[in-house]
């Protein structure tokens, strides 16, 4: 799969709350996802957790990519990214911030044109990018006998 072709995942339940998470097009091995208890045994990782790995995995490796684009070479990074689930004004769980910290190997000033790649380097996140803009997400429902149905309307 391409950067310029649709990225498609399969997600099979497994469990009460797990799933198998396949990625469609690659050969990539499929992701065990579950919720913790009580909902699901804790067998992997739950969407919240996902949700804040790909943000802090896009922004660190937009990090590195900016930097060897103004020809660097640095060193291994490490990110951490931290978050809480707060209830909105409907009382539902939702993650209105994160805070993430990412690590260099190397001292800023022995980098070509740092402030140039900190200017920019969030830029070429697509995940976070998305998130902060806020994404739009289509649903629909099909049953066993193909009938489809669309949340809200009604």
């Amino acid at each position: 799969m391409s950067d310029t072709d649709g990225i498609r995942l399969v997600l099979e339940q497994e469990g009460a709350y797990a799933f198998k998470v396949s990625f469609e097009g690659t050969t990539l091995e499929a992701l065990h996802t579950d919720e913790p208890a009580p909902l699901g045994g804790g067998a992997g990782p739950n969407p919240s957790a996902l949700l804040l790995a790909g943000v802090a995995n896009c922004l660190s490796a937009s990090l590195v990519f900016a930097l060897r684009k103004f020809k660097n070479s640095p060193g291994p990074i490490r990110a951490e990214i931290s978050a809480r689930k707060e209830r909105n004004a409907e009382g539902r769980w939702r993650i209105p911030r994160a805070e993430v910290t990412i690590r260099l190997a190397d001292p800023a000033a022995q980098l070509e044109h740092f402030e140039r790649v900190l200017a920019q380097f969030e830029q070429f996140c697509i995940v976070t990018q998305s998130v902060r803009e806020g994404m739009q997400v289509d649903v629909k429902i099909v049953d066993a006998d193909g009938a489809e149905f669309i949340p809200g309307d009604g």
